[in-house]
């Protein structure tokens, strides 16, 4: 189920190279250098989408015959941006923020080929509400997880599930970071099989 290394994920993230490999099992990972700093009142939605595509093209600089995968996620929580805490007492504040309150996710993804520069892009939207949280629940958590590299300290796929009361959205890939039912359409939308990967690659035919 290879279709690499014509494949490459534009992103360092640990958590989108494990989602990736559920329907890719072979491809390159190249990390984009970009400024990743929001426009003036550019909204998240927007913000997310922008990222997605630029990391694709910073990467397209370097692989001219390639599928190029961007994703970037944005959290937004009472109308602010909420980013990766990065640290302890940063995710704490971020979890009593988010204590019985709804957490928006944007999470941008593009799909360029590289060989012919047709760009496909979309944002997918994913609503996480948050159980009403102590203190002591938020430091049990953190201790566990130290999800300090989680947009929004959240770690779904682990026991920060427990945080959360209601989940919203299409596809539960995207709260991690990577919308496979969206990108599975964009690889098919360029030719790709996605039950047959080893047999079909538009970028050799």
């Amino acid at each position: 189920m290879a279709i690499s290394p014509d494949v490459i994920l534009a992103s360092s993230s640990t958590y989108r190279q494990s989602l990736l490999k559920k329907i890719v099992s072979d491809f390159l990972i190249q990390s984009p250098n970009i400024d990743e700093t929001p426009k003036p009142s550019e909204p998240p939605h927007k913000l997310a989408e922008r990222l997605a595509i630029q990391k694709a093209e910073k990467v397209a600089e370097s692989f001219s015959n390639h599928l190029i995968i961007g994703s970037d996620q944005v959290a937004e929580l009472n109308g602010n941006l909420i980013g990766k805490p990065g640290n302890h007492p940063n995710a704490v504040n971020q979890l009593r923020q988010s204590s019985g309150a709804t957490l928006t996710l944007y999470t941008g993804l593009a799909l360029l080929n590289s060989a012919t520069q047709r760009l496909q892009s979309v944002v997918d939207r994913y609503e996480v509400e948050f159980r009403i949280l102590t203190d002591e629940q938020i430091e049990k958590y953190l201790s566990s997880e130290k999800p300090y590299d989680c947009c929004g300290s959240l770690k779904a796929e682990g026991s920060g599930i427990r945080l959360l009361k209601r989940l919203t959205g299409n596809d539960p890939n995207t709260l991690i970071g990577l919308p496979l039912i969206q990108l599975t359409s964009m690889l098919i939308n360029e030719g790709v099989d996605p039950f047959d990967f080893q047999n079909t690659n538009p970028l050799r035919q």
